[in-house]
């Protein structure tokens, strides 16, 4: 059966794959998004589609989320991505991070209630603050340092409030569903100093610029490809509720059991750019920096219940999906 859905965030590195998906799969989707960290490209291929809408608009706004499920005539089903993410404004803008961040949920958390629609938060393991222990499983403890020290946790602070409020909204009756991506990448991700290390990387060597890593490069991520990342977030939002499988209140962590340093991550890269015979320049330099206040030393997920409750698991190794976004980045020049 075909469901009006509303993507906040849809013109994102994740939102656009999920639209994507979900037009694929039938659905009737609208897009809303403020184009501050979204591009019009990322949804290029759904421009003529004719259950394909977009509005540019912050997700704040209720009169844009109100037009958003004017367009469709209804709500069934909400994926609530818009966010500000990206390490260095954590830092630089961290009032807005907070601001966009939670008023954002607490605005489309609204409107799932106002048309009992089914409602899918996407959360972060950012969420967790500093996870001392791993692998991050519900139940560990969240844990945030000194803002003085630092304000890092603007974001991951912002994230484990949404997932307050989301629980709120599940314990007042709303059908919700947390989803908590860890370290996406894929063609789309953003490259430039406000965006994610895979994709710098990858620019660094597109650009000939210098190839930067933070601290030493011992710690460990998760990367996970976006194609499993979009399959979670359909399962999470699609799979039915029932006696069988309660789903409602539930988070789940989506995410590669693949830990790799920030430096195997590097050498990766290298030996598949080494490795492809269309490409003959040199390899930059690689240098070593303090990095940023806060950063996790680690980061693994324990994705148990995606795979118990949402039949989910990664398919995709990460060499694998790094050699298929270097090819696509070197033949599109574009990041």
């Amino acid at each position: 059966m075909a469901l009006q859905i509303l993507v906040t965030g849809g013109a994102g590195f994740l939102g656009s794959s999920l639209c994507e998906a979900l037009i694929a799969d039938g659905h009737r989707v609208v897009a809303l998004d403020s184009l501050f960290r979204g591009s019009l490209d990322n949804i290029a291929s759904l421009e003529s589609h004719p259950d394909f809408f977009f509005v540019q608009g912050d997700v704040r706004s209720i009169e844009a989320l109100d037009a958003c499920a004017e367009m469709l005539g209804g709500l069934d089903l909400i994926y609530h991505l818009a966010a500000i993410n990206g390490t260095k404004w954590f830092h630089e803008a961290a009032h807005s991070v907070i601001d966009v961040n939670i008023n954002g949920t607490l605005r489309t958390l609204e409107l799932a209630m106002a048309h009992d629609a089914r409602y899918v938060l996407a959360s972060s393991p950012e969420a967790f603050g500093e996870a001392e222990i791993q692998p991050i499983k519900n139940g560990n403890p969240m844990s945030f340092t000194d803002p003085q020290v630092h304000q890092r946790h603007s974001y991951g602070a912002s994230k484990y409030l949404d997932e307050v409020a989301a629980q709120h909204a599940a314990r007042d009756g709303l059908d919700v569903r947390i989803v908590r991506p860890f370290n996406a990448y894929g063609p789309r991700l953003n490259g430039g100093a406000y965006g994610q290390v895979v994709a710098m990387f990858f620019e660094a060597i597109l650009s000939s610029n210098p190839i930067e890593i933070h601290n030493q490069g011992t710690q460990t991520r998760s990367f996970t490809w976006i194609d499993d990342i979009t399959d979670g977030f359909l399962k999470a939002g699609l799979t039915p509720d029932d006696a069988s499988k309660r789903l409602s209140s539930v988070a789940f962590n989506i995410g590669s059991s693949e830990e790799v340093s920030i430096t195997e991550l590097q050498e990766k890269i290298y030996r598949i750019v080494q490795s492809d015979s269309k490409w003959t320049s040199a390899l930059p330099e690689v240098k070593f920096t303090p990095g940023y206040h806060g950063d996790a030393q680690r980061r693994l997920p324990d994705a148990s219940l995606s795979q118990s409750l949402l039949d989910w698991k990664p398919t995709t190794s990460l060499d694998e999906g790094l050699a298929f976004m270097w090819a696509r980045l070197r033949d599109d020049q574009r990041l």
